[in-house]
């Protein structure tokens, strides 16, 4: 399908990978997700826990900022080239280019029972390049909100597993959420899958 503006610098991508890509990509989450660095929750600075659980490439996200070790002091699963070179794809079919997009780290979330993700910024990243979002598994109802603060104005789109979304320039900035998971709208060709898996593609600049 063709890519969708959403506004500028924010393109939703529909199917942009097929049902066996899609398969490879959750078949590596899985392994992701048992590294010793593997799959954990957040516990956020006012001491609540955010209910997605992540796993991280490259470097470790935890609020607010990067580092090369876990909390607990573990060293981080390495970013893959081939998934930064798969970011890079989707960043030049979102734009018709990908200039100097050089990502280097992932993080990965899984919502599953509930989970959600509140209204936020990406601001931990030096660098101004794109964000890119990948789902799997069931359809997510993605909001994305202005640059100023959590209120309206927002769009709200439906993410279903395959699809991208990519958002940089006036959009890098925007406040951005899950407030939705549709349970049981994931393909039923996809191995195993349970919930909804996002892989989102970062340049730190660091």
């Amino acid at each position: 399908m063709e890519p969708r503006v959403v506004t500028a610098g924010a393109v939703h991508l529909p199917e942009r990978f097929s049902a066996a890509q899609q398969q490879g990509l959750l078949n590596r989450c899985r392994r992701w997700a048992g590294e010793p660095a593997g799959l954990h929750r957040v516990r956020m600075p006012r001491g609540g826990m955010m209910s997605v659980r992540q796993v991280c490439l490259g470097w470790h996200w935890s609020p607010y900022r990067y580092r090369r070790v876990t909390d607990d002091g573990r060293p981080v699963t390495a970013f893959p080239a081939w998934l930064g070179a798969l970011a890079v794809e989707c960043v030049t079919a979102a734009y018709g280019s990908a200039d100097d997009f050089a990502p280097d780290v992932a993080i990965v979330n899984h919502y599953s029972g509930g989970a959600r993700m509140g209204m936020h910024q990406d601001n931990e990243e030096a660098s101004a390049a794109p964000v890119v979002s990948i789902s799997l598994g069931d359809t997510a109802l993605f909001r994305l909100g202005n640059t100023d603060n959590r209120n309206r104005p927002w769009h709200d789109l439906r993410l279903s597993s395959g699809d991208v979304f990519v958002f940089g320039g006036p959009a890098r900035r925007a406040f951005h959420g899950v407030p939705k998971v549709y349970p049981g709208t994931a393909p039923p060709g996809l191995d195993g899958i349970v919930g909804r898996w996002n892989i989102t593609v970062r340049q730190t600049g660091l």
